[in-house]
């Protein structure tokens, strides 16, 4: 193969150096969106040194036992959140049980399933539930999930109660059960919060789920694949980041729901891996439940539990978007 001489440029005549600033209106798009990042970035930041700062005499009084004592009592200078820890993790995890096959059922209808003049509406739907207020979930679990939830924990207790996470402290096989036992639990704030984290995690399966590439779709299709087939070995394998990452989203929007869980828990300051028995408290729970009546030792302790749940959400949201940054499986589906 012969190549082509490269005439000489001319003399005096040099190269154009390309530059890659911005100008005109792509540098005002770039400096104003920059600084919006950077906003962002500040705010955080400043809540989290807000809270570290604020956490400093709790440490000074109470030491790392704050981190470990169960019981929350003021007036005889005892405070921890041990217990309320546990009270968060059981409630996200309950919360996630349910909204994880949820989010990735309609994820997967709403972007393989659903008819195209459905799809925009089906969207909406989901979307409009993230719209709904707080206080609006808690209610509704409160009044209409409860007695129905508290019924099924019964039902659970008798035939699951050899799990410890099932087991309840009353007598399953009684004649006339004792129902208070099944109500205001973690089971049943965690039915709630899991309607609240579900459009979440569903926005973002079905977003990684929409960007699977046709061709590979199409020729799973072609080699004799099924619907579900295909969705197995292609869009499933291409969408893990997003499943990853949508899961830990909703599972950072669980650890710190406030009002719902507040109006339908009853707080009970004991480490208790039972979900489906009465008691159970959650640290941003209890930072509303006791902050107007709080002041001095008792008021930076409760911000030092914000200021846990604060590092906690943090930690959880950023692998959530590392994961899906990094989202991009087409290696498994060849």
């Amino acid at each position: 193969m012969t190549t082509l001489p490269v005439p000489d440029a001319p003399a005096g005549v040099r190269p154009r150096r390309i530059s890659r600033k911005p100008t005109g209106g792509d540098a005002v798009f770039a400096h104003t969106f920059r600084a919006i990042g950077a906003s962002v970035l500040v705010i955080t930041g400043g809540i989290g040194v807000f809270l570290a700062y604020q956490s400093w005499p709790t440490f000074r009084h109470y030491g790392f036992s704050f981190l470990t004592e169960t019981q929350w009592q003021p007036e005889a200078d005892v405070l921890g959140i041990a217990a309320v820890l546990v009270g968060t993790l059981s409630v996200a995890l309950v919360a996630m049980s349910f909204a994880f096959p949820l989010s990735l059922a309609t994820a997967l209808y709403i972007s393989e399933y659903a008819p195209d003049r459905w799809k925009a509406t089906l969207v909406s739907l989901v979307d409009l539930m993230a719209a709904v207020p707080s206080i609006v979930y808690g209610l509704w679990g409160f009044f209409l999930i409860q007695p129905h939830a508290s019924g099924f924990a019964h039902v659970l207790h008798q035939h699951l109660g050899w799990i410890p996470i099932f087991s309840v402290g009353t007598d399953a096989d009684a004649a006339v059960p004792d129902a208070s036992r099944y109500t205001a639990s973690a089971f049943v704030a965690g039915i709630a919060v899991a309607m609240m984290v579900l459009p979440m995690a569903c926005a973002v399966m079905r977003q990684v789920f929409s960007q699977t590439p046709a061709g590979e779709k199409e020729a799973a299709l072609a080699l004799g694949a099924t619907k579900w087939g295909m969705i197995r070995t292609v869009v499933l394998p291409f969408g893990k980041g997003g499943i990853i990452g949508g899961t830990m989203l909703g599972l950072g929007r669980a650890l710190g729901e406030t009002i719902a869980v507040l109006l339908i828990i009853s707080p009970e300051f004991v480490i208790k891996p039972r979900i489906l028995e009465i008691g159970t408290d959650t640290v941003s729970a209890l930072i509303a439940g006791q902050f107007g009546e709080a002041n001095g030792i008792q008021l930076s302790a409760l911000l030092t539990a914000g200021f846990v749940l604060f590092l906690i959400t943090l930690v959880v949201n950023t692998l959530a978007a590392i994961v899906v940054n990094r989202s991009r499986s087409g290696a498994e589906t060849s």
